[in-house]
């Protein structure tokens, strides 16, 4: 094969020099399905936080209504998460995860057609749904089908698509507001979600189940004891359970209390136009896709927990310099970076993590059930950091809740297992 041929010629590198060098078509082809899904995902879902200004002045909202908004898509989402983690290991991770993108892209559209705070909750609720069953699914799906010496780099990679997405909906968010009235660029910013229905067409053609799963689905059918929901408290594996919640909580509820706040902090507390919002989000995100690719190598290298801590710390001290902190807009320009970088990045090492925590008869139930409900928590944090927005200060409040959340998180890390290099027995 030309791969070894080139690893014994000291002219040419090691193809391990780079991983994706070494994946098989198949494993590669699972990573592009599931960085898609992630990043479309991560449009659609982000496409809220810049909107939330508009509708603001447009519908009169209060800044605890606002908050709201957000809160629900990820309290729903929980739910949307534990049922397509369910349903994975029982169908199948690519099927359900065709039906949670076509969900989510179907809901979003739809949000462009509301007319009030009422209509909009039901919609982004519904989205909801979707969404959390997204990452449930294709995290698993790209955890089982690659190999442990490259499963923190893969899922953490895939979770970089949601930077991705992000960009795309701050660049949408900048042309929009730029060639069109507000009244409706706010609406082709949910109309433009649809776009993901698309990509099920390549998951459908490309990606066959791991072989994990089908290994451990046959035993299941042969089995008399089926697997059921309620194995996730089992007492040999409910401390996971708890601690992987936990986890979960801290790291979403920081996360969603700063990038949903984020744009309506730069427009509204710090006085930027729409184009200046989007340059500070821009170097934002570029931190963000950073910060996950740099944690996926380290997931690989120093383990998930070294990392994870690393990330959780950081992330605290980023959020704290850049909210409260009395700097002039050029420094707080330059401390985006960071922000998104270790805000971002704490997400790359969860997927591997979880998949590595979780036995092989409801991994997907586990992953999904600790992952949702952990979003189902922190997504009480937007609307927290609204409501108290109206007794201190908007930057105050973010910073409050994310600090309360990394160290959550730092102290569910300590109490977890390392599980690098662990192997998914067939």
């Amino acid at each position: 094969m030309p791969a070894k041929s080139a690893q014994h010629d000291p002219a040419f590198p090691s193809p391990r020099s780079f991983w994706l060098a070494s994946v098989t078509p198949q494993e590669r082809s699972t990573l592009v399905a599931t960085f898609g899904g992630w990043m479309l995902d991560g449009m659609d879902v982000m496409v809220y936080s810049f909107v939330i200004p508009t509708l603001i002045v447009q519908w009169h909202l209060t800044q605890g209504q606002a908050g709201s908004l957000g809160t629900v898509t990820l309290l729903i989402s929980a739910v949307g998460g534990w049922l397509a983690g369910i349903a994975a290991d029982r169908y199948g991770r690519t099927r359900v995860l065709q039906i949670t993108i076509l969900w989510f892209a179907l809901f979003t559209f739809l949000s462009g057609f509301t007319n009030s705070f009422w209509q909009l909750l039901i919609t982004r609720g519904l989205q909801g749904l979707g969404f959390g069953g997204e990452w449930a699914v294709g995290s698993v799906l790209m955890g089982e089908a690659i190999r442990p010496e490259h499963r923190g780099k893969a899922v953490g990679t895939v979770q970089s698509g949601w930077a991705i997405g992000w960009g795309l909906a701050a660049v949408s968010y900048a042309a929009l507001f730029s060639l069109l009235s507000s009244a409706l660029a706010w609406r082709v910013m949910f109309w433009i979600g649809l776009l993901p229905a698309l990509f099920v067409i390549y998951i459908r053609r490309h990606v066959p189940e791991p072989e994990v799963w089908t290994h451990a689905h046959e035993n299941m059918r042969k089995s008399v004891s089926k697997t059921q929901f309620l194995e996730v408290f089992n007492p040999d594996i409910l401390r996971v359970t708890a601690l992987t919640s936990l986890m979960s909580i801290g790291l979403q509820g920081g996360y969603y209390a700063i990038t949903t706040w984020l744009p309506t902090y730069l427009k509204l507390v710090r006085g930027l136009s729409v184009l200046s919002t989007g340059s500070y989000l821009f170097v934002v995100i570029l931190g963000s896709f950073c910060g996950y690719l740099v944690s996926a190598y380290l997931t690989d290298q120093l383990g998930r927990k070294w990392t994870l801590l690393l990330f959780a710390v950081n992330s605290l001290l980023a959020v704290w310099a850049y909210t409260c902190l009395p700097i002039n807009n050029h420094f707080m320009l330059a401390l985006g970076f960071p922000l998104g970088f270790f805000a971002s990045g704490s997400f790359s090492p969860v997927g591997a993590y979880f998949t590595e925590l979780f036995p092989n008869r409801f991994r997907a139930s586990g992953q999904g059930f600790s992952y949702n409900l952990g979003r189902g928590f922190g997504a009480l944090f937007p609307a927290l950091v609204g409501f108290m927005s109206a007794r201190i200060t908007l930057g105050r409040a973010i910073a409050v809740f994310a600090t309360a959340a990394y160290l959550v998180v730092i102290c569910a890390i300590a109490l977890l297992p390392e599980t690098k290099n662990r192997s998914l027995e067939i």
